[in-house]
């Protein structure tokens, strides 16, 4: 692996992740960047500014009863409630706030929502928030989850995103592929890496890396 790489974003200067390059594996790709955001999930100040800088591309005609948070984003979740609360996001409850949830996974890596959640999907306006978008199956199954359960999905926000749409619905991202314009990824079976006998440097999912 090389060293960590600070970027900005173009369009909110308070925003940044870091890179760091190699060969790294998901559980979906092989990727030859990992894009770490384990600050902005964590970290107070930046994830506030994560999240205002998300909301100022809805419009105050959004409705947004439910936020469920992909790949450990409930604090930038929270804050992108409140952010949207103030913008006059309009939210259907009956109590006039916005749920943050988040889904589980089964052994077999489904997701699902418990009984007692059920009800903050069932019926509501749904924004999924998620880190990272690659290849768009990680969003399609959080898409096919919500619709479930009987949800609706309003919108779909990530801090990066390789792809502008998942199944027709525009991504809103802070960071995308010109931003890291070396960033590629393929499939398991098809990784130039692999083939050219570059051993896996980590294995990454939304919690973070582990290093081989």
């Amino acid at each position: 692996m090389n060293e960590t790489v600070k970027i900005v974003s173009k369009r909110f200067p308070d925003v940044t992740l870091k890179t760091i390059s190699g060969h790294f594996a998901t559980p979906n790709s092989h990727v030859n960047t990992y894009v770490d955001m384990t600050t902005m999930k964590a970290r107070l100040s930046e994830a506030q500014n994560a999240a205002r800088a998300l909301a100022t591309e809805y419009l105050s005609t959004t409705i947004v009863d439910t936020i469920v948070c992909l790949e450990g984003t409930q604090v930038i979740g929270s804050f992108l409630a409140d952010e949207l609360t103030k913008a006059g996001i309009q939210s259907l409850n009956a109590h006039k706030t916005i749920y943050i949830t988040t889904p589980e996974n089964d052994g077999i890596g489904q997701m699902f929502f418990r009984d007692n959640n059920k009800m903050m999907i069932n019926g509501k306006n749904v924004l999924i928030l998620l880190a990272s978008a690659t290849t768009g199956k990680t969003l399609a199954q959080a898409i096919s989850c919500v619709r479930y359960y009987g949800g609706t999905v309003s919108g779909i926000s990530a801090i990066f995103s390789a792809a502008s749409k998942v199944e027709n619905i525009p991504v809103n991202y802070l960071f995308s592929k010109s931003d890291i314009p070396d960033y590629a990824a393929y499939s398991p079976d098809n990784c130039p890496m692999c083939k050219s006998g570059q051993k896996i440097d980590a294995l990454c999912n939304g919690f973070g890396f582990s290093l081989l």
